[in-house]
């Protein structure tokens, strides 16, 4: 490129941007651009909804809409041939639909729906809506749309034990109250208020399916224990639902009741869908311990049927493809069991822990739901029915109400925890007995605690009687059998050790597992009163010196701070009875190592020792307070017993038995026999060894 042409480019890009500069608009141009671009846009803006309000206004009902709608009304029952529905109201009238809509504060009558032009498009387009939807959901149910509408009506029943009240809006039990019972803020328990318990059936054909919630049902035959809950259907059909207040008890029975049924649902359907969903609420004081003993329960079928539950300490999902008698939604002192005459086939349960920090955590323990289907025959009279009970997990209350299935135990009584087999053959043969025969004479539970203490410590008095002497005896041997460690302190002497160890035993008449067995024996009676008092509702409420629940902490101290773990597990208070049962247990502690031989090979076990009180006080701080004062009670007892031992069996008795025993002829035991066999091998084997290891040395060489 030359320089002309170099010269040329220059002067014509000079050219241009002086051209740019000359024609550059002010900002009063722009300004007035901007402006007439917004004009433009709110222009097209005010067409579109031009347009959408025009075309709105032409999209009104079908005639195929309106001849649905005339088939819907015609079809219904007479005296209810009628649609009410969120502000939709229409009625047939000589042949003609008319009535209203009203959308918003705007009531529009049918003929301006169903006008092609409007002075209110948006009203108007509104209220088409609403009619298409109500005619939508009338025509999904057909013979049961008349029930789709109606007013909602509560109808009470009551006898001397509950309170049940009845919705008219799924025919259920929206509220049930308890008599004789009180929570720590309100003067009666009311197991579940209205909107927390619903339940309903999925009736069904061969294409539509129709859920009894949604419909308002007629209370008929209504007396202070009765009341029939019927839908009235077209062709004179009926379905309905009958509850009857069994006397004197806290059970209701439901009865399906039906008419003509079979004109609607077919015989080829053989099952009915029921949906049950109850909030747990709470009802004590002390939240976690109530919500560890809220589950869903069921019991299998049949005579021999097991009683599971869904996990009590966290959220939980289950599928059960057997047959079951009964499902409950079960707290800590009451429960809601529904009970089928015949069977419950399979069912999908699913509960869920409130979560904190929400609105329903301090109201609720746990959101259940349980899903499972009955047999049905739409051509029965009565082709299923139940017993709901609604009341407290009283153990001979839940055991007299086998009596409504005689053909199979209920096994009730399993709503209350009272442990493993062992354990609850100890709590329903024994204790529960007890308990029961002391309160005929006493209404002071404390001090009928008291006398059922003395009475298992009385009781199992020989058992700690033996297990003293077995101490005394074992502290007198000590020496002895400290000069047989000193004599055979090598390994390879450890059974000749054992040997000498065990026929000074033998001689002496004593045992090392002469303390340790008669505690292990009384340890299923101890672990049995460990889940009776958590669970026994004739302590809720009863004072007793300081402690206004029995069954609930005495708490002497309380702190608001969040402690992390140390809440969880101790919680936000100190407990009276525990912290006096630690230190009890502690002196005990004390007294029992001060009697016993030491082991010089274990020296931390001492400190263990001291170390389980304490453990025991984190524990037990969040239960109940009559176990800790059972425990405490307890413990005294066993710390007097063993004072009393000593006075009355001296440590020169003791050594007389001993010479007594060590004099008699001893014959030698099966076991004794097997050790000395043993011996013999081992000695044996080491031979062996030292053989092998000096022919060794000898090839080396």
């Amino acid at each position: 490129m030359d320089k002309n042409t170099l010269i040329g480019l220059l002067l014509m890009g000079l050219v241009v941007m002086g051209f740019y500069w000359l024609s550059k608009p002010s900002e009063a141009q722009l300004a007035e651009h901007q402006r007439q671009l917004d004009s433009i846009a709110a222009l097209q803006q005010q067409t579109d909804r031009d347009i959408a309000v025009s075309s709105d206004v032409i999209d009104t009902l079908s005639v195929s809409d309106v001849a649905r709608l005339t088939s819907v009304l015609e079809n219904m029952p007479d005296g209810n041939a009628a649609i009410n529905h969120e502000g939709v109201v229409l009625k047939l009238q000589d042949g003609n639909v008319t009535g209203t809509v009203t959308v918003g504060d705007t009531t529009v009558t049918w003929d301006e729906v169903t006008a092609l032009t409007s002075n209110a498009p948006a009203v108007h387009n509104q209220a088409v809506k609403a009619v298409q939807q109500a005619l939508d959901l009338y025509a999904k149910n057909g013979s049961f749309a008349a029930s789709l509408t109606g007013t909602e009506q509560t109808v009470t029943l009551e006898n001397d034990s509950l309170k049940v009240e009845l919705s008219t809006k799924g025919g259920i039990i929206s509220r049930a109250t308890l008599k004789g019972y009180k929570t720590w803020k309100t003067p009666q328990v009311i197991l579940f208020d209205k909107g927390e318990n619903d339940y309903s059936f999925t009736l069904g054909n061969n294409t539509q399916r129709f859920e009894t919630k949604d419909f308002y049902f007629e209370p008929t035959q209504v007396t202070d224990t009765t009341v029939t809950m019927n839908l009235q259907l077209e062709g004179g059909a009926q379905w309905g639902l009958k509850y009857t207040l069994v006397k004197d008890s806290y059970m209701v029975r439901m009865e399906i009741v039906q008419k003509g049924m079979n004109t609607i649902i077919p015989l080829n359907i053989n099952m009915l869908d029921l949906n049950w969903h109850q909030k747990i609420s709470r009802h004590e004081e002390g939240k976690m311990f109530e919500e560890r003993n809220s589950a869903i329960y069921y019991k299998h079928i049949g005579k021999d049927g097991d009683v599971d539950y869904t996990s009590e300490s966290g959220n939980d999902e289950k599928e059960i493809l057997t047959g079951l008698k009964w499902v409950s939604a079960k707290n800590q002192f009451f429960s809601t069991v529904l009970i089928a005459d015949s069977v419950l086939n399979t069912a999908h349960m699913t509960s869920v822990s409130t979560e904190k920090g929400t609105p329903e955590y301090e109201k609720y323990l746990k959101d259940v739901t349980i899903r499972t289907m009955i047999p049905y025959s739409s051509d029965q009279a009565n082709p299923a029915s139940f017993y709901f009970y609604m009341g407290p997990n009283r153990y001979h209350m839940l055991s007299s109400y086998d009596k409504f299935s005689p053909k199979e135990d209920l096994k009730l009584t399993h709503l209350i925890p009272l442990g493993w087999k062992l354990f609850r053959w100890i709590n329903t043969g024994v204790i529960i007995p007890i308990f029961d025969w002391l309160g005929k004479f006493m209404s002071n539970y404390g001090l009928i605690i008291l006398v059922l203490t003395i009475i298992i410590k009385v009781v199992l008095s020989p058992l700690t009687y033996k297990s003293y002497i077995s101490q005394a005896k074992m502290r007198i041997l000590a020496p002895d059998i400290a000069k047989i460690n000193e004599k055979y302190p090598n390994q390879e002497d450890a059974i000749k050790k054992q040997q000498k160890t065990m026929e000074l035993y033998r001689m002496a008449g004593a045992s090392p597992f002469g303390g340790c067995l008669p505690m292990l024996l009384q340890m299923p009676i101890l672990i049995a009163m460990f889940t009776f008092f958590p669970s026994c509702i004739e302590l809720r409420g009863q004072s007793f010196l300081w402690a206004n629940d029995l069954s609930a902490p005495d708490k002497i101290l309380q702190w608001g701070a969040q402690i992390p773990l140390v809440s969880s597990l101790f919680g936000n208070h100190l407990s009276l009875f525990c912290l006096l049962m630690t230190v009890t247990n502690l002196i005990y502690t004390y007294i029992t190592t001060k009697s016993q031989a030491q082991s010089q090979s274990m020296p931390g076990m001492k400190w263990m020792m001291y170390l389980m009180p304490i453990m025991f006080m984190v524990f037990f701080n969040n239960y109940a307070s009559g176990l800790s004062y059972y425990y405490f009670i307890s413990l005294l007892i066993t710390i007097l017993q063993t004072y009393s031992c000593r006075l009355f069996v001296t440590e020169d008795k003791v050594r007389a038995t001993i010479a007594a025993n060590a004099s008699k002829p001893k014959k030698k035991s099966k076991w004794m026999e097997r050790m000395e066999q043993a011996q013999k091998m081992q000695q044996m084997q080491q031979q062996q060894r030292n053989n092998a290891a000096k022919g060794g040395n000898k090839r080396r060489r």
